[in-house]
Formats: structure tokens, sequence, C-alpha cells
């Protein structure tokens, strides 16, 4: 037997376990691994520091190219209308005015140049902008340690978040803060280290936080989020205690709902279903296809009447306040029959494929401000539609007939159809819903410009003040694709529909 193996016998306890230190000896082999470990975070340490530092550098360089177009905006605007003695605003604005507009603007091209040079949100570049101006003059501390590398990202997020709520002007407030929120940077992970600075701030906050609340409220709201696979998220921002409330009542709804002896739903999906109830009080009969379509023959449909859009869509007659419909058991589920009052109708815009809507088709529906959703929901609104659009489009290209018209006001067809060829403003990364976007004329109506689809396209109010008072600018040329020209000269076409 060689040593080796003898070894590897005599290493066998009595109860037949391998005691394997006494096979391989000393660990020598286990100190390389460990220091070759220790060397592999040391430099994951200095990834991470660089990478820090070079962030605190991006978030310093936004803010020194939206300082210099504030001190300077003729790059980004043109040159100054009231330098000249001959000057007269058309709208009747004072020279000051007129300066404090040029700076705006130019902030706001300079924001828009940033934003769809680096394929950023104008939003992201705004923030990022305003949090390096909290730190950089109000916490000087914090901002030392997220420029040399010794802060993430977000730790600073945070911090400059929760500074920048201190009352502006109060120096004493920010240096307690940067003072004691520091040193717990330094030294606690992201989630508790925003607990930590969240008392600190009230601590130093000069505020009663009554007055700070009743200010606070002014910013609560609803909004939606699309999810994957035909779902969203809806958030909430409310005052804690209706907040509070609103969870109660649906959880007490849930729980009671739960205890149907036929109740097979979790409580997070009777909480779910008990919140669409109380708040959208949506009735779910059994969807009906309309058959022909309005505006078709009884036979299918040519490929060239592509789409129908349902508008208008009632969402529905509801239950009375404060109470749920009951199935069978006292269980309220999906289909099980309810007693309504009547509810003001909503709008629902969805867009179906004619062929898929009559069964013939899988291509999918589109819920307007959402994305593609399933088909039995899409059949299933399309069913309740009020109203229908038969939108005809070119049988080989797809490409909508043009809808010429003569006057310069946006029919509401019109601006319907737009809103499905451009669900969102056309300016690049903008996302504001093309509903709520003005109609821009590409060539103006005083220039010969008609109003038709092939002319007219959505851009939201600021984007269409920066075309119009920057040095921004849109071109469509004739059989080519639109694309914005920025005051440094970039060219940057427009984002694709998303669906």
């Amino acid at each position: 037997m060689s040593e080796r193996a003898s070894s590897a016998s005599d290493a066998v306890d009595g109860g037949g376990a391998w005691r394997w230190d006494d096979v391989m000896g000393p660990h020598d082999g286990d100190v390389a691994v460990v220091s070759d470990i220790d060397a592999r975070l040391g430099h994951l340490e200095n990834v991470i520091g660089d990478r820090q530092r070079a962030t605190a550098d991006e978030y310093r360089l936004i803010l020194a190219i939206l300082d210099d177009a504030a001190y300077d905006p003729t790059p980004w605007v043109g040159p100054d209308p009231t330098s000249d003695r001959a000057w007269n605003d058309p709208r009747g604005r004072t020279p000051g005015a007129v300066r404090r507009d040029r700076v705006d603007l130019a902030e706001r091209a300079a924001v828009a140049e940033i934003a769809v040079r680096l394929r950023l949100s104008e939003q992201t570049v705004r923030t990022r902008a305003a949090h390096a101006r909290t730190l950089i003059g109000g916490c000087p501390r914090l901002w030392a340690a997220f420029s040399a590398g010794r802060l993430s990202e977000k730790h600073a997020v945070d911090a400059a978040r929760l500074a920048s709520t201190l009352p502006a002007g109060d120096s004493d407030a920010f240096q307690r803060f940067d003072d004691a929120a520091c040193p717990q940077a330094l030294a606690l992970p992201p989630a508790k280290f925003a607990v930590a600075a969240r008392a600190i701030r009230e601590r130093v906050h000069a505020e009663s936080i009554d007055a700070r609340h009743r200010r606070a409220a002014d910013d609560r709201g609803v909004w939606m989020r699309a999810e994957l696979d035909g779902m969203a998220s809806l958030h909430a921002l409310l005052p804690a205690d209706r907040a509070r409330a609103v969870m109660s009542r649906l959880d007490r709804a849930a729980r009671h709902l739960r205890t149907a002896p036929d109740e097979e739903r979790s409580l997070a999906q009777l909480r779910a279903d008990a919140l669409a109830d109380l708040v959208t009080m949506v009735e779910s009969p059994t969807a009906t296809i309309p058959s022909p379509i309005p505006g078709t023959t009884g036979s299918a449909p040519r490929a060239a009447d592509l789409q129908v859009h349902a508008a208008e869509t009632s969402v529905g007659p509801a239950h009375a306040p404060g109470a749920l419909p009951a199935g069978p058991g006292g269980s309220a589920k999906p289909d099980a029959p309810r007693t309504f009052r009547a509810a003001p109708p909503a709008t629902v815009v969805v867009t179906i494929p004619a062929l898929t809507l009559l069964g013939h088709g899988t291509a999918p529906a589109t819920l307007e401000g959402y994305g593609p959703i399933d088909l039995a929901t899409a059949r299933r609104l399309a069913g309740r539609a009020t109203s229908w659009i038969r939108l005809l489009t070119h049988p080989v290209t797809g490409a909508p007939l043009v809808l010429d018209r003569t006057t310069y006001r946006v029919p509401a067809a019109l601006r319907r159809w737009l809103g499905v060829t451009s669900p969102t403003c056309v300016f690049p990364g903008c996302g504001r819903a093309a509903r709520e976007c003005d109609i821009d004329h590409l060539t103006a109506w005083a220039d010969g410009g008609t109003t038709d689809d092939d002319n007219l396209d959505p851009k939201c109010r600021h984007h269409h003040r920066l075309r119009h008072e920057s040095r921004w600018d849109i071109d469509h040329p004739p059989g080519e694709d639109t694309s914005w020209t920025s005051p440094l000269g970039g060219r940057y076409g427009t984002d694709p529909p998303p669906f």
C-alpha cells in the first residue's frame, strides 16, 4: 500500500467516517486559496470605488453643464433679443421676463441634449443635477465621501433626497444633518442608512411635522406601472392614516370573503379583487363579440381593414359604496351575479386587429397606456364597446390612408388616429401620452402646412416649446424618417412606436 493510501486508511475513525484533515496534512493549499479570494475582493473594492468616483463625477458634470447654460443661454436659445434697443416683445413681456425665460429654456434644452445623447430620461438628468447641487452646497462631508468613492450612489441619493427637504437657507440644519449622516453612511448598508438618515432629518428640521404634513399632502396622487403578462401595478401616495384605512378595509373584506366554503383565492388575490371592485366598480358579464363589426359585411374583413378601435368603453355599473358584490356563500368571484347601481362611463381605448377579434388571427391587441394584453380581455372589452372606429390601412404596406384636412383645427377622429400611430410625444425618450400632448404642425399652417396625419405629430407642451423657442428643431423630409436636431448639431431619430 502506498504511503498516501496508508494515510487515508488510517484516517478512518472508529465510526467509519473520514478525517480529511488527517489525509491532506497541513492546510498550505487553503492559505493560497484564501489569499487568492482576498486579492479578488480587494480588486472588487477598487472597481467599486472607481465606479462610485465616476458616478459622482457624472453628477458633477451634469450640474456644471446646466449651470453653464443658465450663465450663458446663447448656445442653446440664440442671441439675447433684449440687447437690441429697437426690440419689442410681441407677447408684451418685459426685458427681465424675457431673460428669465431664456435661462429656463436654455436649461431645458441642455437637459434634453444630455438626456438624448446619454439615453437617459430628462427627469433623471434633472434629478442628478439637483442631488449634486444639494450635496455640494449643503452637505460637503457627504459629497467628499461620495467623490472619493467611499459612498455608494444609493447612499448619496438617499442623503441628497432627505437633505433637499430641509428648509432652504437653514445652513445650521444642513450642517447638523451632514455631520450626523456622514458617519452613518460610511458604516451602514443603504437600507439601514435610509432609516437612520430619516431620523436625523427629523431631528434637525426646524419646521413642525404638522406644517410639513400639510404641504406634503399636496403631492398625493395615483399612478400606474406596466408589468409583464397583461398585469400592472397601481401606486398611491396618500396621507398615512388614509392609506392605513384603505389597507384595513381591503384586508377586512378579503378575510370576510375568505370564510366562504367554496372560496379558493388567497388573501392577496382577494385584496386585489376587492380593490378593483371598490374603486372601478367593474361588472364582468359574459363577453359577446359583435358580428358583423359595424361598418363591415358579415364576412371576415379584408387585410386592409386591419384595426378596429374600441373607444369609450363603459367600465360599467357598480355596486353601492361599502358593499362587495357577493356570489353563492358570500364569495365575490369575478363571474358572480351582481346587483349594481349605474356608474359614470370611463374611456378605455383598445386597438384590436379585426381578424383577431373574429377569432381568425393571433396578432396581439394593445391597451392604450399599457401595451399588449391577452385576447380574452381584449374581446371582453370589445364586447362592451359603445362606439367603433374602423381604421383602413394600405393592404400591402399597412400604412394608414391619408386623412387630408382643410382646416387648422385637428378633428377628434384624426387626433385619435395620431394617438394610435404615435402613442407618446415624438421627442426621443419622452413617454408623455399622446392624449396629453399638443398636436403640432410639422410644416406650419401659415406656411402652407396641411392638417393631415402626414403633417401632424403629438408633442408634450415642454418639447413643443423647445421646438419653437430654443435651437432644438424637427425635420421631416418627404418619404424619410423624422429626426430632431439639437442646439449642438446632433441629429436624433424619433423613437419607434412601442407596440
